[in-house]
């Protein structure tokens, strides 16, 4: 879930025609489909790229750091454990949980993107350039994510479990997604499908910190080239969002820890953690706060390049379906 709250702030980027797009019921149908779907796309586009090192990002998390055995790559835990995964898990070990991933995009961005809309439509956002106060802004982003991570929970259950299984001896691996979100609600019923909800959902706050980080840097720059926060250049997006994605992604860090032993625990015969509170009480107790920051520092470097692709991605693809779908100026003539 680590990019969601990251597309947020490009929906308020739109282009002009766009702008011109939204009438006083709402954005048209076209301005929904090619936002998500460039987000979608997008999405997909750096999940793939970084999938390896959120693989180790989420066994650091579960884990803990990995003992090397190879003594010239104990100083980098990070190339080590690369390295270890494809000795013994191969090319495929270091893509677990990419097909979960990539199908967790898809209804995802639908659902954010239509949800975010709406609710800034609802809370009276202007019909021309969609601005408002920076509360209701975060309101309406903090709504769409949580909606966002009720529907598609279960895929980044399975994705936590296929991404570690490979650690694990002596539990029959899932096969696929589907068949392991089949094992998942005979065996743990809907509450295993949901496991990590609630940390889940305390990651919304990421969005509040994520907003107004990005949007004092993109004025900032806006500032120093005398230009408009929409007119930044494709590598001043990308150094504005990926800067607020690293500053809220390490203060909100912690409930991914707890999010990810929530989920992978279903592996275990009997549960190291009865909840969040006790996943809390236990990390904090047996590893301290450092305990929290398992993984951090992967996440981190798997969150800057993912920023840049993600954004740049999104403007390149979203610039092209304009021009396939380009929207209707004036929608609201249409009945007359």
């Amino acid at each position: 879930m680590v990019m969601v709250s990251a597309f947020s702030s490009l929906r308020r980027q739109r282009s002009k025609d766009h702008k011109m797009a939204a009438d006083t019921h709402g954005p048209s149908p076209k301005v929904l489909l090619c936002n998500a779907g460039a987000g979608a796309a997008a999405g997909v586009i750096a999940a793939t790229f970084v999938c390896p090192l959120d693989v180790i990002k989420t066994r650091f998390q579960v884990h803990g750091l990995p003992q090397l055995t190879n003594a010239k790559i104990k100083g980098s835990v990070i190339v080590g454990s690369l390295e270890q995964i494809f000795q013994k898990e191969g090319l495929r070990g270091m893509y677990r949980g990419l097909a979960p991933t990539v199908l967790a995009m898809l209804p995802n961005w639908a659902v954010y993107f239509t949800i975010y809309d709406q609710l800034k439509s609802s809370l009276g956002a202007d019909d021309v350039n969609h601005q408002l106060p920076l509360g209701a802004n975060m309101m309406a982003a903090a709504g769409a994510g949580a909606a966002t991570t009720i529907a598609t929970n279960p895929l980044w259950v399975i994705k936590t479990r296929l991404q570690t299984q490979g650690m694990r001896k002596g539990v029959v691996p899932y096969r696929s997604t589907l068949s392991g979100l089949r094992r998942i609600a005979h065996e743990e019923g809907i509450r295993g499908l949901y496991s990590g909800l609630v940390p889940a959902l305390a990651g919304v706050s990421h969005v509040a910190i994520q907003f107004p980080t990005y949007e004092k840097i993109k004025s900032h720059l806006a500032d120093r080239d005398n230009t408009t926060t929409d007119k930044l250049s494709a590598s001043d997006v990308a150094l504005a969002s990926s800067v607020s994605k690293i500053f809220a992604s390490t203060l909100t860090y912690p409930h991914e820890v707890v999010r990810s032993r929530l989920q992978e625990q279903g592996h275990h015969s009997e549960k190291r953690y009865s909840g969040v509170v006790d996943c809390i009480k236990k990390v904090f107790q047996q590893e301290g706060i450092s305990g929290f920051y398992r993984g951090c520092a992967t996440n981190l470097l798997r969150t800057t390049p993912a920023a840049v692709i993600t954004f740049t991605s999104f403007e390149m693809i979203h610039r092209f379906l304009v021009t396939l779908f380009p929207p209707d100026p004036h929608p609201q003539t249409l009945s007359g």
